[in-house]
């Protein structure tokens, strides 16, 4: 019987779950402290494991949002007016960048499934109530209700 190496290598992560999650940590930390956003993806996706391919999803996320992010936030403001952007919480504004910048420029993943994933970051890094309003905002978004309680 072999023991266990106290640094045993974990298995990379593939998928964009993970790659969300990376593209989230790093935006956060971005709006938190003005990072450099190379670096902080780069820190984040190697902490991670993330695979090459995760990875590079998520600096497509990371970069896209900075890229958009005007355009984003006019979007949540008016999809959420009685959250100002500036009184909301960090981690939710940017759950919420990511979710629309894959629906309104990525377009590559079906809404269903791009709003599950930002319900589950919710659940992961927000409030209580955080999944219930990504949800909320999110199904205005695309144009309908959608439960958040699964």
């Amino acid at each position: 019987m072999r023991a266990a190496h106290p640094l045993k290598q974990r298995p990379p992560k593939a998928g964009r779950h993970p790659a969300r999650r990376v593209a989230l940590q790093t935006l956060f930390e971005i709006d938190f402290n003005r990072a450099d956003p190379k670096e902080t993806w780069q820190r984040g996706s190697f902490r991670t494991g993330l695979t090459e391919g995760a990875a590079a999803f998520a600096w497509q996320l990371v970069e896209g949002v900075l890229r958009h992010r005007r355009e984003l936030d006019e979007e949540i403001a008016t999809l959420a007016p009685e959250f100002p952007l500036s009184q909301m919480a960090a981690i939710d504004r940017n759950i919420l960048r990511i979710a629309l910048y894959e629906l309104r420029v990525l377009g590559d993943a079906p809404a269903a499934a791009i709003i599950d994933e930002a319900v589950e970051l919710a659940k992961l890094f927000g409030s209580a109530a955080a999944p219930k309003f990504v949800n909320g905002v999110l199904a205005t978004a695309v144009g309908g209700r959608r439960d958040a309680s699964t």
